[in-house]
C-alpha cells in the first residue's frame, strides 16, 4: 500500500454511552485538538464516525477509542488519502446514530441480536448460491452507483424508510438473507429488524462493502462505492470491475456522482463531466439560472449550505445512485 499525507478512519461502534450529550461536546474539543476532520454522531447507543488527518493523529484517535472500555472493540476501516476527506469537524448529539425508522427504536437491539456476521470470504464463498438472496439496504443514489451483482435493492431515499419495505421482502422469508451496506453499521438494524419480523436466516457483511474490497478484491461489487466525504464515492473492485451507473443528464455511462450546485436543490446525482460543463455543475437549467447557484469546479462537492425554510426540494428518484 502506498503511504499517504493523510488517513480517512471509517468506523461505527454500538455501546451505551451515559451522558451522552456532553461526550458529543466533549469529543469535538478532543477530535478538534488532534486536527482532525470529519463527522461524528453520538447518541446514546453508541458512536457513528468518519474522521480524517495526519497518520500520527489517526493512530491517537483509535488509541484513545479503544483505551475506552465502551469502544474497545470498535473497527477501523482505514484508507490512504492525498488531502483530508473533510473542511470542518463536526460531533452531534442525534437521537440514534442511524435513524432506523421506527416509533420505538427500542425494540431492535444490535448489541443483543443481529444477522450472522460473515466475513469478507465468507460472503463472497457464499453469495451465489441457489438459496441466497443479497440484500443491500442503503438509499437509492447509493446503490445505483454501485452494489453486487445481482442484489436485490430498495426504492428508499433514506435509511429510516426501511422498515416500510420489510412487507416487499417477505417473498424471500425461506431464504438466506445477506445484507450489506457501505461499513456495515446499517446492516445492524437491518438485520435486526428482519430477524424481529420473522426471517429466520439473516446474516451481514461484517465490515460492509470498505471491507469486502480491502480483503476479498471485490468481486462482484459493481460500480464505485458511495461514501459520506469529499471523495463522494471510492473504487471497491479489483477483480472485475465495471461501471453500472448513468448520467442524469444524458444516460451515458458515468461513475461520477455530484451536488447540485444550486445549494436550494444540492441534490446527488451522478453526471459526465460533458453535462458538467454544459449545465455548470447543475441538475437542470432552472438550477442554473438560480442566483445562489456555487462556482463549479468540476468536482461537485461543496460544504452544505442550510435551506431556507420551508423551501421546496425535488425527488430525484430515477437518479442512479444510493
Amino acid at each position: 500500500m502506498i503511504m499517504k499525507n493523510y488517513q480517512t478512519l471509517l468506523y461505527y461502534c454500538y455501546s451505551p454511552i451515559a451522558e451522552a450529550k456532553q461526550f458529543a461536546a466533549d469529543h469535538l474539543k478532543f477530535c478538534q485538538s488532534l486536527n482532525l476532520v470529519g463527522r461524528i454522531i453520538v447518541a446514546d447507543e453508541g458512536l457513528n464516525g468518519t474522521v480524517s488527518g495526519t497518520p500520527e493523529a489517526c493512530k491517537t484517535y483509535m488509541h484513545t477509542l479503544h483505551s475506552d472500555p465502551r469502544f474497545a472493540k470498535t473497527e477501523f476501516k482505514i484508507d490512504e488519502v492525498d488531502e483530508p476527506s473533510f473542511i470542518k469537524m463536526h460531533c452531534r448529539y442525534k437521537s440514534e446514530i442511524v435513524h432506523s425508522g421506527l416509533r420505538n427504536p427500542k425494540i431492535i437491539d444490535p448489541t443483543k441480536q443481529t444477522g450472522k456476521h460473515l466475513e469478507p470470504a465468507d460472503f463472497l464463498a457464499m453469495k451465489d448460491e441457489e438459496d441466497v438472496v443479497i440484500l443491500d439496504v442503503r438509499s437509492n443514489y447509493e446503490h445505483n452507483m454501485g452494489r453486487f451483482k445481482n442484489a436485490i435493492t430498495l426504492d428508499i431515499e433514506n435509511f429510516r424508510e426501511f422498515p416500510e419495505k420489510i412487507n416487499e421482502l417477505a417473498q424471500y422469508k425461506d431464504k438466506k438473507i445477506l445484507t450489506y451496506c457501505t461499513g456495515g453499521i446499517k446492516c445492524e438494524k437491518a438485520s435486526a429488524l428482519l430477524l424481529h419480523e420473522g426471517f429466520k436466516d439473516v446474516y451481514q457483511l461484517h465490515g460492509g462493502i470498505i471491507k469486502y474490497g480491502k480483503e476479498a478484491g471485490g468481486k462482484d461489487f459493481e460500480g464505485k462505492c458511495y461514501v459520506f466525504d469529499s471523495r463522494v464515492a471510492v473504487e471497491v473492485n479489483s477483480k472485475n470491475p465495471v461501471i453500472v451507473s448513468t448520467c442524469f443528464n444524458c444516460s451515458d455511462t458515468t461513475a461520477k456522482m455530484i451536488n447540485c450546485a444550486n445549494p436550494e436543490c444540492n441534490e446527488h446525482f451522478t453526471q459526465c463531466d460533458t453535462c458538467g460543463d454544459e449545465l455548470q455543475g447543475c441538475c437542470c437549467e432552472t438550477c442554473m439560472e438560480h442566483p445562489r447557484k456555487r462556482a463549479y469546479d468540476g468536482t461537485g462537492y461543496y460544504v452544505k449550505v442550510p435551506q431556507p425554510v420551508n423551501s421546496s426540494k425535488k425527488s430525484l428518484k430515477t437518479v442512479a445512485n444510493d
